[in-house]
């Protein structure tokens, strides 16, 4: 299991063009993919048998045929594995050579992001928390409050891509108006509001180039094994970071400051079990 969360672009299947349109329009009634419930397993499945072939699979010699498949009001929505893609990019940013290598060159269009042991904080601005989807699976310790039935144990956030660009330009607005060393202590910088900026300027260019009618997803993935039942059904950091931007837009700072902390460190925790791997 990889210890990863994932932030996906489901784009309709007419924002695509032919004939990559109807293999997806076929693929989305075809009943022999993955279901939307073993998707990820079963990517991760694949990762694993290229990592264990002698020689190993670096990179895989044909791009993926598979992608994660929504049905909302009629329209079929995919989000294409592009394993390949990610593979080379991810090959590339280990190779110091990699801006000379013919192969990386040219746009690179990512449907899915990939954050491992944490999830960065700004994944969280797109969306709100009633759009939250928690299924326990098996639980993990004792549930502390009701989820969706499912042998699959989930966390994810779903919104329509006018949503997540219009929450992310509201944060914007707000952590633009944040005095720099915001909530700072004696010990460490607390909020930097150029950072931040920075960081969800980076979610909101990746968000424009998608179709505007797309789906945005957040999977917090494999990190769900990580914690009990109680941390889980606990989890309100898209609710956090939201309450910090509010403070950020009415000029409260120590209020952005405070729930800001709290996301923060609890996502600390999360990434210090890579330590403790």
């Amino acid at each position: 299991m990889a210890y990863a969360a994932y932030l996906r672009i489901y784009e309709p299947v007419a924002a695509f063009h032919e004939p990559e349109r109807s293999r997806w329009v076929a693929y989305g009634a075809s009943s022999t993919r993955p279901r939307r419930r073993d998707s990820l397993a079963v990517e991760h499945a694949e990762a694993l048998r290229r990592a264990i072939t002698t020689p190993r699979v670096t990179v895989p010699e044909q791009e993926s045929e598979h992608a994660y498949v929504r049905r909302a009001d009629g329209i079929t929505y995919v989000c294409p594995w592009q394993t390949r893609l990610r593979c080379l990019l991810v090959y590339g940013q280990m190779r110091s050579e990699s801006d000379d290598d013919p192969a990386l060159a040219g746009p690179a269009r990512l449907h899915i992001l990939a954050s491992i042991w944490t999830v960065p904080l700004t994944w969280f601005v797109p969306f709100a928390p009633a759009e939250r989807w928690l299924s326990l699976g098996q639980g993990r310790g004792r549930a502390a409050g009701p989820a969706t039935a499912s042998a699959t144990r989930a966390l994810v956030y779903t919104t329509p891509m006018v949503r997540a660009r219009r929450r992310v330009a509201r944060g914007l607005a707000a952590l633009r108006h944040l005095p720099a060393g915001s909530g700072d202590t004696a010990v460490e910088p607390v909020l930097e509001p150029a950072r931040a900026v920075g960081d969800l300027a980076d979610v909101g260019r990746w968000l424009e180039d998608f179709h505007p009618y797309s789906l945005v997803e957040l999977d917090y993935g494999g990190l769900v094994h990580l914690v009990g039942d109680d941390a889980l059904c606990g989890d309100q950091s898209v609710a956090e970071i939201r309450a910090a931007i509010d403070g950020a837009a009415r000029g409260e700072c120590e209020l952005a400051a405070a729930m800001y902390m709290r996301a923060r460190d609890r996502w600390r925790a999360f990434a210090e079990f890579e330590q403790a791997n």
